[in-house]
């Protein structure tokens, strides 16, 4: 039966630690410029009903590196679900390749094509969750942190799937977490519930912003207003004013805090330019890591 990885939790602790481990295995050799082609001969099928330069590249110059080659499937190819149903695209493509990565709106419609799929799924982005980007995230902190041990991280914004992927890692990953929204955009109320039950992390939801970043040595934002939200974005900035991560907010938080955003940024609004291009951000090193982290998901379910 084949391995999806659809949420952060779909791995145990112990299996992210190897995944972990590998990705910055595969990164040093990189650097070193070592050819590792764990996945010489395979194929991956990439299926976007939301476009994205980063996971695109991203995922096409792992596979590449690894040795196998990714097939671009773009909104207007495949239409997932307008004229074929997941489940059958599921079971078609198990039959061209090795495995699927999936960045779609509906978290449901990549869980069908998980059900049906022959091969492992990779869970690319969906409404609910983005877990190779939190992968990537943990990752970036482990180089500049030299462990997670005692991690402290606030997010700030909008409770969407980044929010949602913090409180599934936390199932995982120790970790003191503080998500502040404004009323009404709190993260999923299921998996909040989910991530305090499983006792394993500190888990605070808040509205008060200086409050959640106080005592955090990581800063994270994300935008406001997600693909398919723009009717909303009028709204959206008036609720979330107070939220933007700027000098002033800064004042509030510790003096060796880092700064991280999962990108694109709305520079101006969720986060300032100073704060993006100045000296305790490490946004560039999350970015890159997206490349290392997912080679490392790859080898496993497709190696």
């Amino acid at each position: 039966m084949a391995r999806h990885f659809l949420a952060f939790s779909d791995f145990t602790a112990e299996e992210m630690a190897g995944i972990l481990a590998l990705a910055a295995d595969l990164k040093a050799k990189l650097k070193k410029g070592q050819r590792v082609e764990p996945l010489r001969g395979k194929v991956l099928a990439m299926i976007f009903q939301k476009p994205s330069s980063r996971t695109r590249a991203s995922f096409e110059a792992g596979m590449f590196q690894l040795g196998g080659h990714a097939i671009n499937l773009a909104p207007d190819t495949l239409q997932l679900g307008v004229r074929e149903p997941a489940r059958d695209i599921g079971r078609i493509l198990s039959r061209y390749g090795d495995g699927m990565m999936a960045r779609l709106f509906s978290h449901v419609d990549i869980e069908e094509l998980a059900r049906y799929a022959d091969v492992p799924v990779i869970n690319g982005l969906t409404d609910l969750y983005h877990p190779c980007q939190v992968l990537a995230d943990i990752m970036t902190i482990l180089e500049h942190r030299g462990s997670l041990d005692g991690l402290t991280l606030a997010y700030l914004g909008d409770g969407n799937n980044m929010a949602n992927t913090w409180l599934d890692a936390a199932t995982r990953i120790p970790m003191s977490l503080a998500i502040a929204t404004p009323p009404g955009y709190g993260p999923d109320a299921t998996v909040a519930r989910r991530a305090v039950e499983a006792g394993l992390s500190t888990i605070t939801i808040s509205h008060d912003p200086q409050e959640a970043i106080a005592e955090a040595e990581i800063l994270y934002a994300d935008v406001w207003t997600s693909m398919g939200q723009e009717r909303e974005r009028q709204k959206r900035l008036a609720a979330f004013a107070g939220f933007q991560l700027n000098a002033r907010l800064l004042g509030s938080a510790r003096p060796d805090a880092l700064i991280m955003h999962c990108l694109p940024a709305h520079r101006g609004e969720e986060i300032t330019d100073e704060v993006l291009e100045g000296p305790r951000s490490i946004v560039f090193d999350q970015a890159e890591n997206r490349l290392h982290a997912q080679k490392a998901v790859l080898v496993k379910l497709l190696g």
